[in-house]
């Protein structure tokens, strides 16, 4: 069973507005990113600490379960709060997060016996679209958070990873737009542009 739990966590401070929510080509852009993962998902969720801003949706909306704790809470909130083994996280700033290099990952997943499926690129790893191993990885995040660690992979070395290069990214997502998640209202409008054509 695989559950993608849509993280919709951060500030948008430099958006000025919830990015989630702001229209991407006439609806939410969370909508857009749950309608392009509904196809490969068994159940879907979001991550948020302002469920009323999102009971539109009408998923399962969970609030942070270790409040304060940045990113890594955000990860171990989605991991600990899905039903299926394996689990998708997605950025909600992401339009273009793509469906086949997730059902992808969590393929790989199974046939390597990893517990993390996740791309890396020059500018580091992607861990808001990648796909985790429930059961080895809430344990190991919440050993890092008790020894007070923040970076969202310092768990990593408790784990068996299994690194995406760029070229098997480029395969399954030939455009390699999906991991760019939209932060400025600039970014916003180029993205609408590319979704358009």
């Amino acid at each position: 069973m695989l559950s993608v739990v849509i993280q919709a966590g951060g500030q948008s401070t430099r958006m000025g507005q919830d990015k989630a929510l702001k229209p991407f080509l006439g609806r939410p852009l969370i909508q857009r990113v749950i309608e392009r993962m509904i196809p490969i998902a068994d159940e879907i969720l979001v991550t948020t600490n302002r469920p009323d801003d999102y009971a539109f949706l009408n998923l399962r909306l969970i609030p942070d379960l270790v409040p304060g704790r940045g990113a890594l809470g955000g990860l171990y909130t989605a991991l600990a709060s899905a039903s299926g083994d394996r689990v998708a996280v997605v950025a909600c700033d992401m339009p273009f997060a793509s469906p086949s290099l997730i059902q992808a990952a969590s393929g790989l997943l199974d046939e390597e016996q990893a517990d993390v499926v996740i791309a890396k690129s020059e500018e580091g790893y992607e861990p808001f679209h990648a796909v985790y191993r429930r059961a080895a990885c809430v344990s190991a995040i919440q050993s890092a958070m008790q020894a007070d660690k923040w970076k969202v992979i310092a768990w990593f070395p408790e784990v068996k990873v299994r690194e995406l290069s760029p070229d098997e990214v480029k395969a399954l997502d030939p455009p390699a737009l999906c991991f760019w998640n939209v932060n400025t209202p600039e970014e916003f409008a180029e993205a609408e542009q590319l979704a358009k054509s």
